[in-house]
């Protein structure tokens, strides 16, 4: 299995730190407000990817934080006359709702920044002891420049950088030793959460949060941190810095990044009047249509997202789950029991699209081309399973499918859905007809079920409906 790994810049042999464990940490979403897709791209994507270790029998420890203090939390309670705290925990569950309609694991450990303030005050006194942090009037620097590789994720000149902006820069920049330190604990402002600690009243910068956190659900050492593109500088930059200061080992062997989501061709804003939340979208499709239009791609390529390609993703999700449908209605209607030698032949060649979906996600989880694999065994499904099939035969086609469209994360069951009594009776009624030979009462029936948004399909083996 190859990586794209963002610290070389190129494929590398996946080797775990740990035989068949892999420890992997996953940048989460600060909780002010309803997640947006562009924080539910890295959601469905390293979910898949954890999902896939899974399949091929790795025991994966998957950590994702939720980032609970903040100043834009900060922000929205006292624009809410709310606390911080009130905030963040109203987001999380919303943005468990959403994780949920998305079919995106529960992480092993969901951390809480505000659970491990201890932890990062003592992972500052470390780097201060050692050098790579000072204090200044109740604020804790971090020395950039004494950590010698720092720039290697992100490939930047420490000379041409500027310190990241992400509301860590406090007042009294003239205090820094060197404009490009960053900060890792800062002094409360009127009105603000705040902890005790050593050097002042107040809370932690955002990057230390991470560093605490992987190293006290994963260890010193992982094998995977992963993220949005955006995190690469400053965020993953600091990250390294605080964690192999403070350790005195490598952090992270493998660094991924997925691409940026556009919309319609242009940067997602609020101020362009594109930016949409994924409890927007669940108003228009089920969030099954958003995770297969975000593997539609390969994660680290930028992806546009429109309305044209949002239904082009529910056509083809349609087109899956329509042929595991079909499939289930064959089985109660089979005939046969087990299957026969040909019937046995031809299973042997799902083999191929097996091998196919795992060539492709052996290849730096390229789902792109895994979906195609799909599409093969759905092309395969509907040409040779029919009213003849065996039992046997199409579970077995059945569990293939729903075993790739699970990595996928995928949902390819239907809820059962209920017809009202007197849709049930007029198709009853058109059954009738049919079997009567009278042809335009039939018609007009299906006419009428139609307009109601319930389309008829006839087989061979009885009739088949869906919602329009």
């Amino acid at each position: 299995m190859k990586l794209y790994n963002t610290m070389s810049k190129k494929k590398e042999e996946f080797v775990p730190l740990e035989q068949d464990k892999v420890k992997m940490y996953v940048c989460g979403p600060t909780v002010y407000n309803f997640i947006h897709i562009g924080n539910a791209r890295p959601m469905i994507v390293f979910d898949t990817v954890r999902r896939y270790f899974e399949y091929k029998g790795y025991e994966v420890n998957f950590v994702s934080n939720f980032t609970d203090v903040d100043d834009k939390i900060i922000k929205k309670a006292i624009e809410e006359g709310v606390t911080a705290d009130e905030i963040s925990k109203r987001y999380i569950a919303e943005c468990k709702k959403d994780m949920e309609g998305m079919n995106v694991k529960p992480a092993t450990t969901h951390p809480l920044a505000t659970e491990e303030i201890g932890g990062m005050i003592e992972l500052i006194r470390t780097l201060i002891d050692k050098g790579f942090a000072y204090e200044k009037n109740g604020t804790v620097y971090y020395r950039t420049r004494k950590f010698a590789d720092y720039g290697k994720l992100s490939h930047k000149n420490l000379d041409d950088l500027r310190s990241g902006n992400r509301s860590l820069l406090v007042t009294g920049e003239d205090e820094k030793e060197d404009p490009l330190d960053f900060v890792l604990w800062k002094p409360k402002k009127e009105g603000e959460p705040a902890w005790e600690s050593p050097w002042s009243e107040g809370r932690p910068g955002w990057h230390i949060e991470c560093s605490e956190m992987s190293k006290k659900y994963l260890g010193e050492q992982i094998d995977i941190h992963a993220g949005g593109e955006d995190l690469i500088f400053p965020h993953h930059e600091n990250e390294i810095a605080q964690s192999e200061a403070a350790n005195g080992k490598e952090f992270a062997k493998y660094w991924l990044h997925n691409g940026f989501l556009n919309i319609d061709n242009r940067k997602m804003s609020k101020s362009l009047g594109n930016f949409f939340t994924v409890r927007e979208i669940s108003e228009k499709y089920d969030l099954q249509v958003l995770r297969f239009f975000m593997l539609s791609a390969h994660y680290r390529s930028p992806l546009n997202f429109s309305a044209e390609l949002m239904e082009s993703a529910k056509n083809g999700l349609e087109r899956i789950v329509t042929a595991a449908e079909n499939l289930r209605f064959l089985m109660k209607n089979a005939q046969a029991e087990a299957m026969n030698e040909s019937e046995k032949e031809a299973f042997a060649k799902t083999r191929e699209y097996v091998e196919g979906f795992e060539k492709a996600m052996d290849d730096d989880f390229n789902t792109a081309d895994a979906v195609a694999a799909v599409f093969e065994l759905v092309k395969y499904a509907n040409t040779t399973a029919d009213g003849d099939s065996s039992k046997e035969y199409l579970q077995g086609i059945l569990d293939v499918l729903g075993k790739l469209t699970d990595v996928l994360g995928i949902i390819v069951e239907k809820k059962e859905e209920l017809l009202d009594a007197d849709i049930e009776a007029l198709i009853e009624e058109r059954q009738a007809a049919r079997k009567e030979k009278n042809f335009a009462r039939a018609d007009e029936i299906r006419d009428e079920l139609l307009a109601r948004g319930i389309i008829l399909k006839d087989t061979r083996e009885g009739v088949q409906w869906k919602r329009a």
